[in-house]
């Protein structure tokens, strides 16, 4: 089988991890070997990067910031998702290049096209088969991160509303530009029915009928 990159995409409280779960489910009960991963934190070299731009106590510049998912980037995809594609499974990723582009080109103010650049360096040029956006109202997704876990945030999801305002409409705008990659569908929705709209997307690139 030909192997499948999709990456999902979207702000806290999106659903991506219900939805990537139920999304596996599905593929492995039409015959698909699942890779399930995240950035960061996809390998041991990660987690430990994902503390520290996650939970590190005290400022971070934002360059710095910016490089540190870089780095992460290049090890998981050189180490675990190339291998997973050629050996002809599905590796389905929580965030990728466009979440940088998102969080640290446009909303931290340092460049779109630098930090894509950055990251299709790290990345070697690997490009997804399909980005799901998950599209989802700030104030709704930060109430539903609220209720889950009360009052403990990251170091991104404590930024103010406008920031992540400014991250939603960066992915809107990348979907815009590339609406030959992403599948964009509205979070808000009850899940059941978002992953209705994710198996019509995904169904074609894997061999699968979804109707």
């Amino acid at each position: 089988m030909t192997g499948r990159f999709i990456t999902l995409e979207g702000g806290d409280g999106a659903g991506k991890t219900t939805q990537a779960e139920l999304l596996t489910a599905w593929l492995e009960e039409h015959g698909r070997t699942v890779v399930r991963t995240r950035e960061p934190g996809g390998t041991e070299l990660g987690v430990r990067i994902r503390e520290i731009v996650l939970h590190e106590r005290g400022h971070i510049a934002p360059r710095a910031e910016a490089l540190l998912y870089a780095a992460d980037r290049a090890h998981h995809v050189e180490t675990l998702v190339r291998p997973a594609i050629a050996r002809g499974d599905v590796v389905l990723q929580d965030r990728y290049i466009d979440s940088s582009v998102a969080y640290q080109g446009v909303a931290r103010g340092l460049g779109a096209e630098h930090v894509r650049s950055v990251s299709e360096w790290a990345s070697d040029g690997l490009v997804p088969d399909c980005t799901i956006l998950l599209d989802l109202d700030v104030t709704v997704g930060r109430a539903r991160v609220a209720a889950a876990r009360g009052d403990t945030f990251d170091r991104l999801e404590s930024e103010a509303a406008a920031f992540h305002e400014t991250v939603r409409y960066a992915f809107l705008d990348m979907a815009a530009a590339e609406p030959e990659r992403f599948l964009v569908v509205d979070a808000e929705a009850p899940a059941a029915e978002v992953q209705r709209a994710i198996r019509a997307g995904v169904g074609p690139l894997v061999g699968i009928d979804a109707t």
